[in-house]
C-alpha cells in the first residue's frame, strides 16, 4: 500500500508536541496524513479522546492507518479494534497502564481499560529507556495486541527531547510498513 491510497492519522501525544516533532513534521509531509486534534492535549480524557479518533476514523474517504505517539498511542491501542476501517496502525512510544495511574492530568481509564488484540498489521515501537514504559511493558502490550515489537535502542521517549524531531528512521520504517500493508482487511 503507498501513503497516497490510505487516510493517515496521526494521533498526537500529551501537549499536542511542538511544530519539531516527528508526527507534526510527518502530517505536513504526507499528503493524505491529518492531525486528530483533541480539546484538550494537556488533560487526556478516555472518552474524548477515544470519540475524536473514533471520529476521524469515520470520517475517511480510504482505508485508515493510524500512527500514534505516547498518549495518542494508548489510546490508538484501546480502540483500535473496534475501529472497521483502520489496516493498519505504527504505534510510537505508548506509555504504560503503570505510569498512566502516576500522572495527574490523564483520565486513569486510559490505564484500566482492556488491551484488546487487533486483526490488522501492527508495529509497535519502543525504547529501552523510555520514561514511560519499560521495554518489558512495552513487549507486553505488543502481544497483547499482536502488534510486532520494533526495538528502538535507547531513542528515550522517541521525541524531540530525545534527538528525534525529524525522525527519519521512523519515516523510512514507516515506508517500509505500507508497503508490507494490504489496502483492506482479509
Amino acid at each position: 500500500m503507498r501513503a497516497s491510497e490510505a487516510d493517515i492519522l496521526i494521533l498526537p501525544g500529551m501537549g499536542g508536541g511542538t511544530p519539531e516533532h516527528w508526527y507534526n513534521r510527518w502530517s505536513q509531509k504526507l499528503s493524505t496524513a491529518r492531525r486528530v486534534e483533541q480539546r484538550d492535549f494537556d488533560h487526556p480524557r478516555f472518552d474524548e479522546w477515544a470519540a475524536r479518533v473514533r471520529d476521524a476514523a469515520a470520517d475517511a474517504k480510504r482505508p485508515v492507518i493510524l500512527v500514534g505517539h505516547s498518549m495518542g498511542a494508548v489510546a490508538a491501542c484501546l480502540i483500535a479494534a473496534d475501529l472497521p476501517n483502520v489496516v493498519a496502525a505504527m504505534l510510537v512510544a505508548p506509555a504504560s497502564p503503570r505510569v498512566l495511574l502516576t500522572l495527574e492530568n490523564v483520565d486513569h481509564a486510559f490505564a484500566h481499560r482492556p488491551q484488546r488484540r487487533v486483526d490488522f498489521p501492527c508495529l509497535l515501537v519502543a525504547s529501552r529507556n523510555d520514561p514511560y514504559a519499560t521495554y518489558e511493558e512495552s513487549t507486553e502490550r505488543a502481544s497483547a495486541l499482536g502488534a510486532t515489537l520494533v526495538d528502538a535502542g535507547e531513542s528515550g521517549h522517541i521525541n524531540p527531547d530525545s534527538g528525534h524531531g525529524p525522525w527519519p528512521e521512523g519515516l523510512m520504517r514507516f515506508a517500509h510498513f505500507l508497503g508490507t500493508v494490504k489496502p483492506g482487511k482479509d
